[in-house]
């Protein structure tokens, strides 16, 4: 619950439910009215919900939660405008979450640039019983990326963010380099 916010009126007062014998009844109207009091903050967050999840329009202090149904980590260093394009553009990729394509997105978005990625290989084919196997036999991913001088990138968020993008089954590893 959020708590109490004095003097905050509710759109729906419970008054207006009760039974009119329960409206006649002082003592019932100060405890209904207790109840609004309390329960106002909710009622409104309920009644304004769609820009509870908006991040152009969400609370900043609800950003952080939001970003995570998109698998994103934000970076508190960044101005609140930069962290709400970062989630409202993190939301377009998640549909391509677990995906090489997704993954750079992602990585891009974060960094600034794009990122180079090297893997082990999704499918392959073999087209003799007795050839050799295809691909790799140790699954990997890197996750390479250059940024220019100033620009900060957090390895610690970059994880984050290929852990969540990546295709699970890898294990991955990350190179932040300066040019």
């Amino acid at each position: 619950m959020r708590g109490l916010i004095v003097g905050l009126p509710t759109p729906h007062s419970m008054a207006d439910g009760l039974p009119a014998v329960f409206q006649e009844d002082a003592f019932a109207m100060r405890l209904v009215s207790a109840f609004d009091e309390v329960l106002a903050p909710e009622m409104l967050a309920l009644d304004n919900l769609d820009a509870y999840l908006d991040p152009m329009t969400a609370p900043a202090d609800f950003l952080e939660w939001l970003g995570g149904w998109a698998g994103v980590v934000l970076d508190e260093t960044w101005p609140l405008d930069q962290q709400r394009d970062f989630v409202a553009r993190a939301t377009q990729l998640y549909s391509l979450r677990g995906t090489m394509k997704g993954l750079a997105g992602t990585v891009a978005l974060y960094s600034g640039t794009e990122p180079e990625i090297e893997d082990s290989g999704g499918t392959a084919v073999g087209y003799s019983a007795d050839g050799p196997l295809p691909g790799s036999e140790s699954p990997m991913l890197k996750v390479r990326v250059r940024v220019a001088d100033g620009r900060s990138v957090d390895p610690r968020r970059m994880n984050a963010l290929v852990e969540a993008a990546k295709p699970a089954h890898l294990p991955h590893t990350i190179e932040i380099l300066t040019s």
